[in-house]
């Protein structure tokens, strides 16, 4: 006698899928263009938090401190500038171009309140660092748990 087996005509939708974004996935990744093409230059950054305050280091390389605005609206902390094309020569030839020049902006939810009037920014050898002290409410306060009685 013969079993009779469940035949499930759509199973093999799910693996063709998932190997269709793997596809598309990896065509993305081998992509020829820099994604600054596409999206932009945006400063690389570090934030990091200690007991008293936040530290955020952005790396601006070329540019002079005058070439960078720093803002805070709220919590939200913004970066932004403009990196100058440099002058061509006149019978230069580019082999290749990589560098980026234009405008850019950055921004940052802070995870903590500050005191507005104590940031505090300096830049050196290409790299900004805004240290933000906190504010009284945001530090944290541990709370004891007592026993049920």
């Amino acid at each position: 006698m013969m079993d009779l087996i469940p035949r499930k005509p759509f199973s093999e939708v799910g693996s063709v899928r998932n190997e269709m974004d793997r596809l598309w996935n990896r065509f993305l990744d081998d992509w020829p263009l820099p994604t600054m093409f596409t999206r932009g230059w945006e400063p690389m950054a570090d934030i990091s938090e200690t007991k008293d305050k936040l530290i955020v280091k952005a790396e601006l390389p070329g540019l002079d401190p005058e070439d960078i605005k720093l803002s805070l609206s709220g919590d939200l902390l913004t970066i932004q500038g403009e990196k100058k094309k440099e002058k061509e020569e006149k019978d230069e030839h580019h082999y290749s171009l990589e560098r980026y020049s234009g405008s850019f902006q950055r921004s940052f939810r802070l995870p903590v309140e500050v005191l507005e009037d104590k940031i505090d920014a300096k830049f050196d050898k290409g790299v900004l660092t805004i240290t933000l002290p906190k504010s009284a409410k945001s530090h944290k306060k541990e709370i004891k748990i007592n026993k049920a009685k």
